[in-house]
């Protein structure tokens, strides 16, 4: 299979460049305009199927408000303000505001009946607050580029006012991350070009991966662009497209570029270096690809559009990395030849196509590693698990306008009314009640005196009607919406007896109803994860003690990264401020990213053993030549992996932090710790256990012809004080 195709591509290398060419411009073309069909609200957060969200959909269609969107006004004013004065001229200037804007649908100030709490303690300012009708992304982009513009036209306003609220935090949230990833790109990207001209030893060789990237992400961008057609796609899609289609072209571009040239320097160009290139690392990126492409396709197995978009785009990006490396990636071999060496000091030129002194040291790890296979594997297995440990005490939060950084106006907001405020007014939780009939509103008020008794509920309101069905309650809370009180109190609140049917909306309620729904689907995404996994690693090896050690191996170091996370965020360690917990979906995406680059790793590695066995090498020697051939590779690929993602970690959002750093942290660890000790060990500890597989799998494997995809050639073996060849 991959020599045919290794051969044709070689033939008909013209053709197939100007091919690719011209798909790559046809994507462009469509996939460009991808960005103005991506949704950016906050129900990409939220499960369509959850109570909170038909409460809101209720709440709605009566009020013609929603809850989610919403602005607040911070005013300060000259002197003090109680419910028993005027308003002074710059707060009846913000609600004239608030009034003028035709998406507003109400508004409440101090003198409202219950705006008694939108007052600060100290007295000297308070909080004017519009309710809104729906608006889509660039209405609340605009609205907010409006409203900003208002209040500094307003001499009444001009500094002293500041606008925060759910729609301009939200929309404040996006840009920060936009400007924060562009300023992760501009960084990362000298040292992505120093470290590949290192690694590839050539500018040639370096810029390849780079074409591959751009080439992915444009196909990537297409494909998003069919998808939106048919469902809604976060824009967080285009964000994984762009670190994930680097990364991936990296991987991949390292590894077929490699074994050309350990072919081009033992045979020289032409067909037979193309074809034996495409046969052996070929046969390895498409499993790599299968396995990456299996893990963020759990993804989908979440109902938020937010998840579902990124496993999507996950797929997409990995397909299209993987058909630039089957397809475009030989071809462009092919024509080049030995110029792939082109541009590169003479000495990298001349040794293009071995690294002895780097397979040496390999070599001799794995060598010593095996001889004490117990010990290693315990003392990983320890630190692995000891890195872990913070995980026992790990807690979640979620994402509002209290994360931004004090340079916007929604984040200043936040700070100030959690300072100055004594209670969460404009956060309420809201309880919607549905009545079959005439309702007796002896027990709707029952129902409110039982909730203000709850701890942590500071007050609440008298039950109004919203319908003819629906009733509706509001509760102050007495702390921040996401802090662990404030959870509690929810929590407490949904748990007692209600006189009709409830549903619960509201800052916290939305997020203890995304917290439940994520831990609803991880079983059925965890289980889509294990099965495609052992399926695919089962089919590339004829194992199955190796999918399940790799399983085991993967959660091991997943694991460790999540350790990490809490300890470096919740707990306030490495100069990070404490956090109430880790944003919720963030470890389902670290997840994600890392189980997936985890097993590409591993089938990087399991390759060579397996073709080292092939050879007739016993387990000992397949597994330190397989080593000694793919450690150099893997721990650049990791390392060119980090430095995009890593670089995210200089953002001013604690979440894009988390989610850099972590995707980061476990790909290094994976790539250090477990395939230079954990993976020698337990290879060496189960010997030819490793590739045990009952009849029916082995016949199986062999009717599938699944062994067939392998290739025949005989490397020679690697003396154990010196190296051979990489690839």
């Amino acid at each position: 299979m991959f020599s045919a195709l290794g051969s044709a591509l070689h033939r008909r290398r013209i053709v197939v460049l100007l091919l690719t060419l011209l798909v790559t411009v046809l994507a462009t073309v469509y996939g460009g305009t991808v960005s103005d069909k991506l949704s950016n609200g906050l129900s990409d957060y939220d499960d369509p199927g959850g109570g909170n969200v038909a409460a809101r959909e209720i709440i709605e269609r009566a009020t013609g408000i929603d809850p989610q969107q919403g602005y607040l006004l911070l005013v300060r004013t000259d002197e003090r303000v109680d419910r028993t004065t005027a308003p002074p001229k710059a707060v009846t200037a913000a609600v004239a505001l608030l009034r003028s804007r035709a998406e507003v649908k109400q508004v409440v100030d101090y003198t409202s009946p219950e705006g008694a709490a939108l007052i600060s303690r100290d007295g000297r300012s308070t909080v004017v607050v519009g309710a809104v009708g729906p608006l889509t992304d660039q209405a609340s982009i605009q609205a907010e580029k409006d409203l900003q513009k208002a209040i500094k036209d307003d001499p009444a306003l001009r500094g002293r006012t500041t606008l925060g609220g759910a729609t301009p935090g939200h929309v404040q949230v996006a840009e920060v991350t936009g400007e924060d990833l562009s300023q992760a790109e501009l960084l990362a990207t000298p040292v992505i070009l120093f470290v590949l001209f290192l690694v590839f030893r050539g500018l040639v060789a370096a810029l390849i991966p780079l074409v591959g990237g751009i080439v992915s992400l444009l196909l990537t961008m297409a494909g998003l662009r069919v998808a939106t057609e048919f469902m809604g796609v976060s824009t967080g899609a285009m964000s994984l497209a762009f670190a994930l289609g680097l990364g991936l072209s990296i991987d991949f571009g390292l590894l077929i570029v490699s074994r050309y040239r350990e072919e081009l320097a033992e045979r020289g160009p032409g067909a037979e270096a193309v074809m034996r290139t495409v046969t052996s690392a070929g046969r390895t990126v498409l499993f790599s690809a299968l396995t990456v492409a299996a893990a963020l396709a759990a993804l989908m197995a979440f109902p938020q559009p937010y998840l579902r978009s990124m496993g999507l785009a996950g797929v997409i990006t990995v397909i299209s990395a993987a058909l630039f490396a089957l397809v475009g990636l030989p071809t462009l071999l092919a024509l080049l030849g030995r110029r792939i060496n082109s541009l590169a000091p003479g000495r990298w030129q001349r040794t293009a196509g071995s690294a002895r002194a780097t397979e040496g040291r390999w070599y001799g790890l794995a060598q010593n590693v095996m001889r004490r296979p117990a010990v290693f594997a315990l003392l990983a297995t320890t630190v692995l698990l000891v890195i872990a440990s913070p995980l026992l005490g790990v807690r979640f939060t979620g994402v509002d306008p209290t994360l931004l950084p004090k340079e916007t106006s929604a984040g200043r907001m936040a700070a100030t009314l959690d300072k100055d405020y004594d209670t969460r007014a404009t956060s309420p939780l809201q309880i919607v009640l549905e009545q079959e009939g005439a309702p007796d509103k002896s027990r709707l008020t029952d129902y409110a005196s039982r909730i203000s008794a709850v701890p942590g509920v500071g007050s609440v309101g008298t039950p109004f009607q919203l319908d003819a069905r629906h009733w509706e309650i509001d509760a102050i809370l007495k702390d921040d919406p996401l802090d662990g009180p404030a959870k509690d109190a929810v929590g407490a609140v949904q748990k007692l007896n209600t006189p009709y049917p409830a549903r619960y909306t509201g800052t916290t309620a939305d997020f203890l109803a995304q917290r439940k729904s994520i831990a609803d689907s991880i079983p059925l995404a965890g289980g889509i994860l294990v099965v495609v996994t052992l399926l695919l690693l089962f089919a590339f090896s004829g194992s199955v003690v190796l999918p399940l050690k790799a399983l085991l191996m993967n959660l091991l170091s997943t694991s460790a990264a999540f350790g990490f996370l809490v300890w470096a965020f919740q707990n306030g360690n490495l100069g990070f401020s404490p956090q109430t917990g880790l944003e919720v979906t963030t470890p389902v995406l670290v997840f994600a990213l890392a189980f997936g680059l985890s097993t590409d790793y591993n089938v990087f590695l399991l390759s060579r053993i397996k073709e080292g066995r092939s050879q007739g090498l016993d387990n000992r020697e397949a597994v330190a030549q397989g080593l000694s051939r793919t450690g150099a590779i893997v721990t650049s690929a990791a390392i060119l992996f980090c430095v995009p993602v890593g670089a995210l970690s200089l953002s001013r959002l604690v979440f894009i932090q988390e989610l850099g750093l972590g995707a980061a942290f476990a790909v290094l660890i994976d790539a250090t710790v477990v395939r230079a000790f954990l993976v020698p060990s337990l290879m060496a500890l189960l010997g030819s256990a490793n590739w045990w597989a009952p009849a029916p799998l082995r016949a199986l494997h062999r009717a599938l012809r699944l062994d067939k995809m392998e290739h025949e050639t005989t490397p020679e073996p690697l003396p154990a004080k010196t190296s051979a060849t990489v690839g």
